[in-house]
């Protein structure tokens, strides 16, 4: 396998460019390279890949901080980087062989724990918005019967100081 090129040099920007910078010369490079400016070349293919490849992650804020920490090897978790702890471990394939679903999350969610399929376990911190509360709660035979309506009290365990427990970006 040839030696992955770095991102930043591919996208012909510094480190420390800003989300615009980086959106601005991906499109330079994705014209520039795009297979129908250039039908048959497969260097341009490649190159086009790579710019795609380098913009997915230099423009995701997790990726890029993983990237800028451990180079190629910080992504191998993430879908489309191979099938790292992240991916389908033992499973001899990637997220990307379909279509970027990790199958350790499916499977997880099914059989209980994604850990065990290979995915990545989640923490509580990191449910996502909108996810269902399972709330016990006891109601006699007739009270489910008409449908009766019970007020339950839900105590979070910690408020988000960023988001005030909205889940939603400053």
């Amino acid at each position: 396998m040839a030696e992955k090129r770095d991102f930043y040099e591919l996208l012909g920007v510094s480190k420390t460019a800003g989300t615009d910078e980086i959106k601005a010369a991906y499109r330079r490079q994705a014209i520039k390279f795009h297979p129908d400016k250039n039908p048959g070349d497969k260097n341009a293919e490649a190159q086009f890949k790579g710019i795609n490849e380098a913009y997915e992650v230099l423009s995701d804020a997790n990726k890029r901080a993983a990237y800028d920490r451990f180079g190629h090897a910080g992504l191998s978790g993430a879908p489309g980087h191979g099938g790292g702890a992240g991916g389908f471990g033992g499973f001899g394939g990637s997220a990307s062989d379909f279509g970027e679903v990790d199958l350790g999350d499916i499977l997880g969610n099914i059989f209980g724990g994604a850990e065990t399929f290979g995915g990545r376990p989640r923490s509580r911190s990191q449910s996502s918005r909108g996810e269902d509360i399972a709330v016990e709660t006891e109601v006699t035979l007739r009270e489910a019967y008409d449908g009766a309506k019970k007020p339950i009290r839900i105590v979070r365990s910690e408020r988000c100081e960023t988001c005030g427990g909205s889940g939603a970006k400053p």
